[in-house]
């Protein structure tokens, strides 16, 4: 199958989640993608519990339709080897601290001299220059830097972290459409490029409302709970069995809300709640006469009468009842696939949903080291070569059984 980015070829020497992310968005399309590991270790995320057969579940999420290479990027064969691959490579994307490839010998510089036209990558915490440059920086010291934590959880709670690794995810997006734009850039002038993705610069740059109001009236955000910071109603509310998300955000919307969900029309006339400013005013008492109402019927009720009010809702749900909704399975978001040690297993699906080919889970995450084989046999090595560099060290796989 011709996914957009088949022939394109990534080398990706990132791990825990920033990177990996990037890495994963690009092979679902099509890239080929070797992801370099140190070993015996390998990417930091194989850690993660819960595991099978000694494999981390956790690792296979971001890691699918990609090679494993084990390779000793410290030493000088190790570092030939890996430019020889870089030669030949579209892109080049690491998340190591700002020097470390440098020290390694495997920075831009290095790559771009025997590859004048590569794209490469670099995520860190901080970015590559600033006072911070050189501060480690994992998602939950972006998340506090970037004002996350004391803008989530409840009013007058100790700061919260938002539920997901949202820095990394947001440094791994824009990593992954910067790499796409500069590709395009490459195929009309011919040049590469250096591309400099911080955790903190990606998830600061999804703040957009709370921006435009701190420099338009020097707003500071705080914890508001599921409100919304400029409109309401637009949370959830507590139901006689669980919780139910509503947002009627706009005056039509919230006629409909109180004529034909609700069933109180009175609301509309109530001076508290006539214009979205007034109840914005009154928000905590908004909430109280909605919960009012909404506590004395379970949660389907709702959303119910909600869809048949085309007033937009739903229902708040666990993550195992999310995996298990129809929609979700409808959509395709939870696909099944087999891993050579923890045997059938799941994955989350593609969100890109297209009339043509675009994303894929075509295979599962590689083993440590599992295609270096492969790999080297692809750069013209026989297998004489290949096994002297296992035997000094070079390059490692796992499960390989004659590699001591």
């Amino acid at each position: 199958m011709s996914l957009p980015l088949t022939g394109f070829k990534v080398l990706d020497f990132t791990r825990f989640l920033s990177g990996p992310y990037c890495t994963m968005v690009l092979a679902d399309m099509g890239a080929d993608v070797t992801k370099v590991e140190r070993f015996p270790e390998g990417d930091d995320s194989r850690r993660l519990g819960p595991k099978i057969n000694g494999e981390s579940v956790p690792f296979t999420i971001p890691n699918r339709n990609k090679r494993s290479l084990a390779l000793d990027m410290k030493s000088d064969k190790g570092r030939e080897l890996f430019l020889r691959l870089a030669a030949e490579a579209d892109v080049v994307i690491e998340n190591f601290r700002p020097g470390v490839t440098t020290r390694l010998g495997i920075d831009y510089e290095a790559v771009k001299a025997v590859k004048p036209d590569i794209i490469y990558c670099s995520i860190s915490g901080f970015g590559q220059t600033g006072p911070y440059r050189n501060r480690p920086g994992f998602d939950i010291i972006a998340q506090g830097v970037t004002g996350f934590l004391r803008m989530t959880g409840h009013p007058g709670d100790r700061p919260a972290k938002v539920g997901i690794a949202i820095n990394d995810i947001a440094a791994g997006a824009t990593a992954a459409y910067a790499i796409l734009g500069a590709h395009i850039h490459r195929t009309r002038s011919g040049e590469g490029q250096y591309i400099d993705i911080s955790l903190v610069d990606a998830g600061l740059a999804w703040t957009i409302w709370e921006a435009g109001a701190f420099f338009g009236s020097g707003e500071v955000p705080q914890p508001t709970g599921t409100r919304h910071r400029r409109s309401t109603p637009y949370q959830s509310y507590k139901t006689a069995d669980g919780y139910v998300t509503i947002g009627a955000n706009n005056s039509r919307l919230w006629q409909r809300l109180c004529e034909q969900v609700l069933e109180r029309p009175e609301l509309l006339k109530d001076s508290r709640y006539v214009e979205l400013s007034d109840r914005m005013d009154h928000i905590d008492e908004l909430e109280t006469d909605i919960e009012e109402i909404v506590s004395q019927h379970p949660t389907d009720h709702w959303v119910h009468k909600l869809d048949a009010a085309g007033v937009p809702g739903g229902p708040v749900l666990t993550y195992d009842e999310t995996l298990t909704n129809p929609h979700v399975l409808a959509r395709n978001m939870v696909v099944d696939i087999e891993h050579p040690r923890i045997g059938p297993t799941k994955t989350l699906g593609p969100a890109v949903k297209t009339s043509g080919p675009a994303m894929t889970v075509r295979t599962p995450a590689p083993l440590l080291g599992q295609h270096t084989t492969e790999t080297l046999r692809d750069l013209g090595l026989d297998d004489d070569e290949i096994q002297r560099l296992y035997d000094d060290g070079v390059v490692y796989d796992q499960y390989r059984t004659n590699q001591e």
